[in-house]
């Protein structure tokens, strides 16, 4: 197991709080989880300036459970908040891929991440935190969304990201409502912002512009800012009254690429750099140029190439 959060650390602590889940491909397994993505790719960064990225989730006492707590620990991410949970599965989502690398999920039901508890250990990792991630998927269940709301009621000197992350009908108006009032900031995509502004009832008359959608959201919440991930053309990054976007840097692409994990990726990006009081423009570059090398490749979780690392030198 690595190191505590509180052992040895001068530098950030980025959690991911909420699902664990294994990507299943029709060839292959992979690690993935909204959360745990991010923790991965943000824990990467922030290790180098002496911080840690952690996981708060639940697994199965099962196979794929340990799988989970060994890909992990080849990430250098503590197991410290992951909860095992004999009574249910580790969560599974059968992905199918399109032609052009987009892909669409199936979740499993009823698996460890619907039973967050939030104990002792919880309590001590939110009372540290410097930043935490959360989203709408794993606040499906009653007891996890009490969970996740304890945990972020309590990180009260922690930025917090709200990743709306909407998936198939696990998301309500009150969900979303409840969740932005929790966060400092938020990342949704192009797909999902005219979603959220319906079922909040912020939406005009008229066709909201991007640009007016994500004002309403910062506007209605308070929020720092609001990230639109818009897949190939990149990250829109709204604060201050402006827009930040940047070139969308390319990659070699490996045979067997996928999108998946690309905006958790970003999100990690944006994360860290919040944290390290970056320019917005040096931010928006950040996530866009993670979220093109996570596209390029297999997976939500590949190794970062040494070139993302290099502003942090």
């Amino acid at each position: 197991m690595m190191s505590s959060a509180n052992e040895n650390l001068s530098g950030p602590i980025i959690i991911g709080l909420g699902e664990a889940l294994f990507d299943c491909f029709p060839d292959r397994q992979q690690l993935g989880g909204a959360p745990v993505n991010l923790a991965v790719h943000a824990g990467a960064l922030v290790s180098r300036l002496g911080g840690q990225g952690l996981i708060a989730t639940a697994v199965g006492d099962d196979a794929l459970g340990k799988t989970f707590l060994s890909l992990i620990d080849e990430h250098q991410v503590s197991d410290e908040l992951v909860q095992i949970d004999s009574q249910h599965p580790t969560g599974r989502v059968d992905v199918q891929v399109d032609g052009d690398g987009q892909p669409t999920y199936e979740f499993q039901s009823d698996v460890a991440w619907d039973y967050l508890a939030f104990t002792e250990a919880w309590q001590q990792a939110a009372s540290s935190a410097s930043a935490v991630c959360f989203g709408t998927l794993a606040q499906r269940c009653e007891a996890s969304q009490k969970s996740i709301r304890q945990f972020l009621t309590t990180a009260e000197q922690a930025f917090k990201l709200f990743d709306v992350n909407l998936r198939q009908d696990f998301y309500s108006a009150e969900v979303l409502r409840g969740s932005f009032e929790l966060a400092s900031a938020a990342k949704l995509n192009n797909e999902e912002l005219p979603i959220v502004l319906e079922l909040l009832g912020l939406a005009g008359n008229e066709t909201e512009s991007m640009d007016r959608a994500a004002q309403a959201l910062i506007e209605t919440f308070d929020l720092a800012w609001v990230a639109v991930t818009r897949g190939r053309q990149g990250t829109a990054l709204y604060a201050e009254g402006e827009c930040y976007t940047s070139e969308v840097p390319q990659f070699e692409r490996h045979p067997n690429a996928d999108s998946v994990g690309a905006g958790d990726a970003c999100g990690a990006g944006l994360l860290a750099s919040q944290l390290l009081s970056w320019s917005y423009a040096d931010r928006v570059a950040l996530a866009n140029q993670m979220g093109a090398f996570v596209a390029s490749q297999p997976g939500a979780t590949p190794h970062l190439p040494e070139s993302v690392f290099a502003k942090l030198q």
